[in-house]
């Protein structure tokens, strides 16, 4: 568990805490399918602890609860798609209900939280030291901003040299890391996309990399793109966990927070919610 801390006299309410949250990432450049901001709390309530996850699952409002915390504050939204019932017999209503009776809040930044300077993708990119980079598909309004990053290792490595480096700087999962394409072959361009990235393997700047990183990359799609890159008409394929890919954010969200709201304690859950336990090996 990381903890960024720091104290003053002066009251933070709910409503200050989403008044930075918005100006950090803010709600309106989030993709129209998303559902980023406040799920549940009372904005006059007092905010003096924050608790940080990529997921609001069972364990991470538990801890939420056992850490003391005022807000959970995550980067998936709990109710992304429509949802009929929040009966506390049902996985996302007893997390709701016990973070309501916990006093807890809850409140997402996603989509809006990718396509920043110290997004998921660029904080992946800031890891293997990716020179040069900018958005894969740059935002209308700021083409600085936008989602996916691509750019340049500071010289050649071997793919699977690459693959390696990825498995010692994120957070392990029982699935690890799973790679397209020749261990030896040099890679220096390489585009990245935190999270389900398979949306953009035929986009032109992902064709042009040498590699693709991204998560949750399906078979389908994963196999024609594998066959692209025999042809040479597209990168190789690095696989990561998505929550691993994307809990990296949480870090950097954490220092910019502790900026924005002095006198707020800023805790980074060290929870793995990716959903698998264990794996096989053949």
């Amino acid at each position: 568990m990381v903890l960024i801390t720091s104290y003053n006299r002066s009251m933070t309410t709910l409503a200050d805490v989403r008044e930075a949250v918005e100006t950090l990432w803010p709600p309106e450049r989030a993709e129209a399918w998303d559902a980023v901001g406040l799920i549940a709390g009372e904005p006059d309530a007092p905010v003096q602890r924050i608790l940080l996850a990529v997921d609001a699952v069972l364990e991470t409002s538990q801890e939420a609860l056992e850490v003391e915390a005022d807000l959970l504050l995550v980067h998936h939204p709990l109710l992304l798609r429509g949802v009929n019932s929040v009966a506390a017999d049902t996985p996302k209503g007893r997390i709701v209900t016990d973070l309501i009776r916990g006093g807890v809040a809850l409140l997402a930044a996603h989509t809006n939280a990718d396509i920043v300077e110290r997004g998921t993708s660029a904080e992946l990119a800031a890891r293997i030291g990716l020179e040069h980079t900018e958005p894969i598909v740059p935002n209308a309004a700021d083409r600085e901003l936008g989602l996916g990053r691509v750019g340049l290792l500071p010289e050649e490595l071997p793919l699977g040299a690459l693959a390696r480096t990825l498995a010692q700087r994120l957070p392990s999962t029982a699935t690890g890391i799973r790679v397209a394409g020749e261990y030896d072959r040099p890679v220096r361009r390489v585009a990245i996309c935190g999270g389900a990235g398979d949306s953009l393997l035929e986009h032109q700047e992902v064709l042009r990399a040498d590699v693709y990183i991204t998560a949750d990359l399906r078979h389908h799609p994963a196999s024609e793109a594998r066959d692209r890159h025999r042809m040479g008409r597209g990168p190789a394929l690095i696989d990561l966990s998505h929550w691993a890919s994307e809990w990296l954010w949480l870090p950097a969200a954490a220092r910019q927070l502790h900026e924005s709201l002095p006198g707020v304690e800023v805790i980074v859950s060290e929870l793995r919610t990716d959903p698998w336990d264990f794996s096989v090996p053949q």
